[in-house]
This record gives C-alpha cells, sequence and structure tokens, in this order.
C-alpha cells in the first residue's frame, strides 16, 4: 500500500515558482531519483522578461530529467549545446565529472502563455559519477507511447509495462507520464524495489484513502495494490532500484562529502566552464 505520501511544497527559483517534492526529510530518494520539481502550471505575461530564467549553474554526478507538458525551454551546456526542448520531447543531460548550464525562456519571451513540466535528477551510480559529461534529447515520438483502455501516455526512460524506451540510463530504473480517465486502473509496474506516483492533476484512489493533486505516493517494496483515478488523472510514475546514500548541496550530488568541497571550489574559482553560447552570466556559489 501507500508507505509514505510527500507533499508538494512552494519554492521559489527567482521569479519561478516550483513545487518541489523531493529531496523530502522523511525520504531523500525514490530509486535513483534523489530531486523531483513541478515547474509550474504557471501563466507567463509577455513579454516574458528575463527574471524567469535560470542562469548558467553546475551540476555533478546526477543526470538532470527535463519534461514539460506546456510551454517551452531553450537549453545551453558547457558542451556547446543548445537546444529547445517542447512538450512531450525529453532532455537527458548527465553531469557526470561536471558541467554547467541554463534554462531560458527565449521560446516565450515575445508572447508569453502557460509553463508546466517536471525537473528531476537522477544521481548516478557511484563508478559512473565521474564519467564525461552528456547531453542527449530525444523527440516525443521517439519515446514509447502507453496506450490501454482508459489508459494512456508515454516511458519516458527505463523499463516498464513490457515497454524500453530508447533512453540510455545508467541503473534500472522507470520514469513514465500517464493521463488515466476516471474509474479506470493504474499500472503500477512491478519488478523494482522503489516506486511512486505524482499526481499532477485529478486524483486517486488506494485502498478506500483518496490523494488529491500536488504529492507523491510512494508504494511499498513488493505491494501490487488497486490504484484508480477517482478523476481524470494525470499522473508521473517513476522508481528503479535504490544506489545507496548520497550527499547533495545545491546543485551538486556525491556520494562523498569531500567531492562536494572540491565542486563547490571548483565553481568558486572558474573550473567547471561556462555554457559556450551563454558565458555572460551565472549563479555564484551560495554563502551556505
Amino acid at each position: 500500500m501507500v508507505e509514505l505520501l510527500i507533499p508538494q511544497r512552494q519554492h521559489s527559483i527567482g521569479a519561478f515558482e516550483v513545487g518541489r517534492v523531493l529531496p523530502f526529510r522523511q525520504r531523500r530518494m525514490v530509486g535513483p531519483f534523489i530531486f523531483f520539481d513541478r515547474m509550474g502550471p504557471q501563466e507567463l505575461q509577455a513579454p516574458v522578461g528575463s527574471e524567469h530564467d535560470v542562469l548558467p549553474h553546475p551540476h555533478i554526478g546526477l543526470s538532470t530529467v527535463t519534461y514539460l507538458f506546456e510551454g517551452a525551454m531553450t537549453h545551453r551546456d558547457s558542451l556547446g549545446v543548445e537546444q529547445e526542448i517542447t512538450p512531450g520531447a525529453l532532455n537527458w543531460m548527465t553531469a557526470g565529472s561536471g558541467i554547467s548550464h541554463s534554462e531560458r525562456f527565449e521560446p516565450m519571451r515575445t508572447h508569453g502563455g502557460r509553463m508546466d513540466g517536471i525537473q528531476a535528477w537522477v544521481a548516478l551510480p557511484e563508478h559512473k559519477e565521474e564519467q564525461a559529461p552528456e547531453f542527449v534529447h530525444y523527440e516525443a515520438e521517439q519515446l514509447p507511447q502507453i496506450r490501454d483502455t482508459g489508459v494512456e501516455g508515454r516511458l519516458i526512460a527505463g523499463s516498464a509495462l513490457g515497454l524500453c524506451s530508447p533512453v540510455s540510463v545508467d541503473s534500472p530504473l522507470f520514469y513514465m507520464e500517464l493521463r488515466v480517465q476516471a474509474g479506470h486502473s493504474v499500472p503500477l509496474p512491478t519488478g523494482h524495489d522503489e516506486r511512486a506516483i505524482y499526481v499532477c492533476a485529478g486524483g486517486l484512489e488506494v485502498g478506500g484513502q483518496r490523494y488529491p493533486a500536488g504529492q507523491m505516493l510512494v508504494f511499498a517494496k513488493g505491494d501490487s495494490p488497486r490504484i484508480v483515478a477517482e478523476h481524470n488523472s494525470h499522473l508521473m510514475l517513476l522508481g528503479g532500484e535504490p544506489l545507496g546514500p548520497r550527499h547533495i548541496w545545491w546543485n551538486f550530488v556525491s556520494s562523498r562529502k569531500d567531492r562536494i568541497e572540491q565542486a563547490k571550489d571548483d565553481w568558486l574559482n572558474g573550473r567547471i566552464s561556462l555554457p559556450t553560447l551563454d558565458d555572460e552570466q551565472f549563479i555564484p556559489l551560495p554563502a551556505v
């Protein structure tokens, strides 16, 4: 059944509001997922000012997973990549030993519009934490479609429900978007030690309990409860095999505290390059 309920907490990133789910004081990770933010929904009024942009900042020891429901952003990184991301497509950036990137609302600058999506971080296994950074982009049509009676969606990454995403992952996991009609069952993948559902919209019923939008339901290992959409519901399902404890500080993730300290010093002293096409501004290292 539901082992833990994680509420979404509002968090400001400059002029943009996000709903933070992971990490949580009682549950820092679900499988390899160590960070999970709901970006919106928020109406951005035209012209969209640069104060909404996320300036260049660094990462180590993780992969960032950006997936939009509405709106558009431009990604630029220190590998020289410039990529617009649109709804249903996937940006998967592996930081490894160190990368920096920015996310700007340039596609929405003139006309504004509604912005909504998920930013997740996937921790890397210890033996891959120092791998070379990499960026890959997948268009929506490249990701496997999920269709059943009352259920449709997309397998973003990993393996689940007899499907396998083409996205290369570094540890066993699954990540999917589902839209489930009211009264229909939600297929919770088996074969993974840790599993969760984030309710973007609508609501679920599990074991006679109701769970509205804005919450993440973490399920007990091995359980296969009957999960029913109480309303037409929009869901994100995620999980995988645990990797062991991780340290997280600002945008850095590592199995070693000393590696976090090194990353701080690297960013402070300019040893992590700025994005090739966006190198005039950056977020400084926080004071604490």
